[in-house]
C-alpha cells in the first residue's frame, strides 16, 4: 500500500515527531510504500495569493502545489500528523489545504451539487491537543473539531476518514501515555490497510 504522512510540527522532538518517526518505522518494516512532507522542513508556503486563485479558476497551480498534488495522487492513505493549536489546524497545515485541496483537484461542483474528488484513498488524522478530553467534550470542542476537519475538509474532498485520535494532555503526558498512544495509533494500520 502507498502512504503519505503529512506532518506539521516545527519540534522535531515533539511527540507529533515521535508518532511520524514510529509510523514510518513500522510502515516500512511492514513492506509498505512511504513519502512523508514534513511541511515546516520543506519550508511549504502556506500563503493562498491572489495568483493561486486566479490558477485555481483556470484549472492551474502553481509548482509546489503540484508537486504536493502529485504525491496525493500517488497514495492510498493519507495521515495527517499535527497537533490542534487554537482549536484548530497548525497555520501551515491550513495553508497547504488552501493551496493544494484546490477546486478542480480535490472537489469540484456539478451541476450546484458537490463532489469529492479523493474517492477510494483513505484517512488516518492524529492529533495532540493541551486540554483533556472531558473538557473537550463539555464545551462540545470535540464535535466541532471533528465537522470542522473530518466533515468540513477531508470527507468533503471524499477521503474515507478511518479514524481520528485525539491524543490529550499531550503536554503532560507520561511515557506510558505515550507508548499507549502509539500502540493505539499503530494497530488502525494492521487489519484495514494491509496490502
Amino acid at each position: 500500500m502507498k502512504h503519505l504522512i503529512i506532518y506539521a510540527h516545527p519540534n522535531p522532538e515533539s511527540i507529533n515527531a515521535f508518532f511520524k518517526q514510529n509510523l514510518e518505522e513500522y510502515l516500512l518494516n511492514a513492506g509498505h510504500e512511504i513519502r512523508v512532507r514534513d511541511l515546516y522542513e520543506l519550508s511549504f508556503n502556506p500563503v493562498l495569493s491572489r495568483d493561486d486563485l486566479v490558477g485555481q479558476r483556470k484549472g492551474t497551480v502553481a509548482d509546489d502545489v503540484r508537486v504536493e498534488q502529485d504525491h496525493i495522487c500517488w497514495a492510498d492513505c493519507i495521515t495527517f500528523i499535527h497537533p490542534i493549536w487554537w482549536t484548530g489546524l497548525p497555520a501551515i497545515l491550513k495553508g497547504y489545504i488552501d493551496r493544494v485541496f484546490s477546486y478542480g483537484f480535490a472537489y469540484r461542483y456539478d451541476q450546484g451539487v458537490q463532489k469529492g474528488l479523493l474517492r477510494g484513498k483513505q484517512a488516518v488524522i492524529i492529533n495532540t491537543q493541551g486540554k483533556s478530553a472531558e473538557e473537550y467534550r463539555e464545551t462540545g470542542m470535540d464535535e466541532a473539531l471533528s465537522m470542522t476537519s473530518d466533515g468540513g475538509i477531508y470527507t468533503y474532498c471524499g477521503l474515507d476518514v478511518r479514524q481520528h485520535f485525539y491524543f490529550d494532555r499531550a503536554d503532560k503526558a507520561t511515557p506510558e501515555d505515550i507508548e499507549r498512544w502509539t500502540i493505539a495509533m499503530l494497530e488502525v494500520y494492521i487489519p484495514a490497510m494491509s496490502s
